[in-house]
């Protein structure tokens, strides 16, 4: 499915780079074929000031960059916000992170981009992000985020109207290392003025508010055998008058050790849908699969 070739280069203490490629699959005019592109590839200041850095280029915003952390199993599926596509694993701009207090429990990441993921930049419009990470203890964090995408004007009926987006979520995650990992992350997209369609039938223009919210863990029971759960709950828009798009995620699984470096996970996923609005039920699908996981240094 996805194949990472990175490359780390320290210039300094002061600079650091990293250049990373993916392979992953696409689909073309015939068929479906790998194709390679610039995953990372991003300039690191370091201690710009004291406890904070100031990252350049194509790099990883914060939107679920400590919840992957928790899930661990982004071999099997990616994290909500990401699957669902309201927010993109890279963004090309400039960062700024580090610490708040000198002890490290409150952490924090602001960045201005493109806003237009993997792609050249096309427009004028920019994203900005925000995060706060807490860590009241070793093992349990809390991730405050929200980020606003500007986007043009959407012309619709002889009128326009803004087009914005505001994005926020909350992470609560607890771990013991070697033993086990839970997580639970919730978000609320708002997309200004969206065109939509109703039970009715009916078109108008309105604010579309996407919900989402997933639970995972992972559990360790042996140095060779772990065993992962995930459900995840998403509706592309909770307001009242629109039904018919909401799904139910459920993925399961074994990691079978075979290496520190080497995993082989038989595992199922499970999704649901709800019965849209022209009244045809959608079946459930459900995919069963083995995944092998390697790293190699």
């Amino acid at each position: 499915r996805r194949i990472y070739f990175t490359y780390d280069y320290k210039i300094s203490d002061k600079f650091s780079t990293r250049f990373r490629l993916e392979s992953q699959t696409q689909v073309g005019v015939e068929n479906t074929i790998f194709v390679v592109f610039i995953k990372d590839a991003y300039l690191q200041w370091n201690d710009i000031f004291d406890g904070s850095n100031l990252i350049f280029g194509i790099q990883p915003p914060p939107t679920f960059t400590v919840s992957e952390t928790f899930w661990r199993y982004r071999s099997l599926e990616r994290t909500i916000m990401d699957l669902r596509r309201v927010a993109s694993s890279r963004d090309f701009g400039i960062a700024l992170k580090g610490k708040l207090i000198n002890s490290g429990k409150v952490n924090y990441c602001v960045m201005y981009a493109n806003g237009s993921t993997f792609e050249s930049e096309g427009d004028k419009f920019k994203r900005t992000y925000a995060h706060l990470d807490f860590l009241p203890t070793e093992n349990f964090r809390i991730t405050v985020y929200g980020d606003s995408r500007f986007k043009p004007e959407k012309d619709y009926s002889d009128a326009s109207y803004n087009n914005d987006a505001l994005l926020t979520s909350l992470f609560l995650g607890y771990q013991e290392k070697n033993k086990f990992s839970i997580g639970l992350e919730t978000f609320l997209q708002t997309n200004s003025n969206d065109v939509s369609q109703n039970v009715n039938n009916d078109l108008s223009v309105s604010d579309r508010n996407a919900l989402g919210i997933s639970a995972f863990g992972s559990y360790n029971f042996s140095e060779t055998l772990a065993g992962v759960l995930r459900y995840d709950y998403f509706d592309n828009n909770i307001s009242a008058d629109f039904k018919g798009d909401s799904r139910n995620f459920i993925l399961a699984g074994l990691d079978f050790k075979v290496h520190k470096k080497v995993s082989i996970i038989p595992n199922i996923e499970f999704e649901s849908y709800e019965t849209p609005v022209n009244g045809l039920s959608i079946d459930p699908s459900l995919t069963a699969r083995i995944t092998f996981y390697y790293e190699f240094l």
